[in-house]
């Protein structure tokens, strides 16, 4: 019997989704309070959560990874509406503590920024190490454009 949905031998899902909460964390952390010891307890998750990025980055296609830094991206874009709004404004209309939600605001705008950052810079060591072929107009076309003097 074979999966309902197909996915790729080697794609690591819950990589992606350890680096969502490892950036959701250290994006908390960072603006909870402003002490030394959060702040480099924030640094090394995010390192972390960047090395999950690069792991599922690796075990995923060009094409799947183009898709997930662009969901990404959109899912940043929507979430950051709310910081237009106000996350208090928020918390005040949505139901529970005020403060609950606006922890998990700025937990899903971290996370979602930097996952599609980090998506999108892997996206681009990736296109930026693959092979090209060589454009043959390019190569026959005459040299007038370069100064042969």
């Amino acid at each position: 019997m074979h999966d309902v949905i197909p996915t790729l031998p080697d794609s690591d899902r819950t990589l992606l989704a350890a680096s969502l909460a490892c950036f959701a964390v250290a994006g908390v952390a960072t603006t909870a309070t402003d002490g030394v010891e959060l702040t480099i307890g924030a640094t090394a998750l995010a390192i972390v959560g960047v090395y999950g990025v690069a792991r599922y980055a690796q075990s995923v296609t060009r094409r799947t990874l183009a898709h997930t830094a662009l969901g990404l991206w959109l899912s940043f874009i929507g979430i950051a509406g709310t910081h237009a709004v106000g996350l208090e404004t928020i918390g005040t209309v949505a139901p529970g503590p005020a403060a609950v939600t606006v922890v998990a605001l700025t937990a899903v705008t971290w996370a979602t920024l930097l996952a599609a950052a980090g998506a999108t810079i892997f996206l681009g060591f990736r296109e930026y190490g693959s092979p090209a072929p060589a454009d043959e107009q390019v190569l026959d076309s005459d040299a007038s454009d370069y100064s042969t003097r």
